[in-house]
């Protein structure tokens, strides 16, 4: 963990965490939902095996690109022209994924509640919402967060970060202005960006994915994990705040 800039200025009143890959692995959702696409398409007359390792590999090239699926069927072969009667139910298949449980990071729960226990604590995530929905169940840390938003919600693919308008409803649900926000996330080009977008703050957690990307833009520090960028908003959420005289 690099050491934190000095913080200047008014305190943050709310901290907003990324889901995927800054709560807990994405990589567990993944490979539980590839399974249930290559289970998909076996039932459906295809190679499942060969559909399931496709898609592992388009999932660990870009998991938030469109297309995965479809790319998966012409890798394992699957004619062109047989995509728009295949594709449909497989990505019902993954959509319906309803993982059991998903691990979180370690230290994670304990993070969010020293949060919660000083701020309004809130989650921004990008995705289909019924996916995001079944993600955020399955790790158990709904009872820790005072609000969620999943930017899809409020206009589709265009609301995702960096675009502010998720980042602004939700702080207004958390009963802040939006540039009083502290954002946590593991995405450089999302996170960090959409905190700017609005004004406010972000640190960055090299976690997951995107734990090579570049820090541009650049936050106000990174760390390797939640517990350590937790550590470092409540060293800045409890400092004296100077009072004009």
């Amino acid at each position: 963990m690099t050491a934190a800039p000095t913080w200047d200025g008014l305190p943050p009143l709310a901290v907003v965490v990324d889901l995927d890959d800054t709560l807990y692995p994405q990589a567990a959702y993944l490979a539980g939902a590839a399974a249930d696409v290559g289970a998909a398409a076996t039932e459906a007359g295809l190679d499942g095996p060969a559909v399931h390792a496709a898609l592992v590999r388009e999932l660990a090239a870009g998991s938030d690109r469109g297309g995965t699926i479809d790319r998966a069927l012409l890798a394992a072969g699957v004619p062109a022209g047989d995509l728009p009667i295949l594709v449909p139910p497989l990505v019902a298949a993954f959509t319906a994924h309803v993982p059991a449980s998903l691990p979180t990071y370690p230290g994670v729960p304990e993070a969010l509640a020293a949060l919660g226990a000083v701020v309004p604590v809130g989650c921004l995530t990008d995705g289909n919402p019924v996916i995001q929905d079944a993600k955020l169940a399955a790790t158990g840390l709904l009872p820790l967060l005072s609000e969620v938003l999943v930017t899809d919600t409020l206009g589709g693919r265009a609301s995702r970060k960096p675009a502010p308008e998720g980042l602004r409803v939700l702080a207004a649900r958390l009963g802040v202005p939006a540039d009083r926000v502290l954002v946590i996330g593991d995405r450089p080009g999302k996170d960090v960006a959409v905190a700017a977008a609005v004004g406010a703050r972000a640190i960055r957690v090299r976690r997951g994915e995107y734990s090579s990307a570049v820090d541009d833009p650049a936050a106000w520090a990174v760390t390797g994990d939640l517990p350590s960028a937790a550590a470092l908003a409540l060293a800045v959420l409890r400092a004296p705040v100077a009072v004009a005289g």
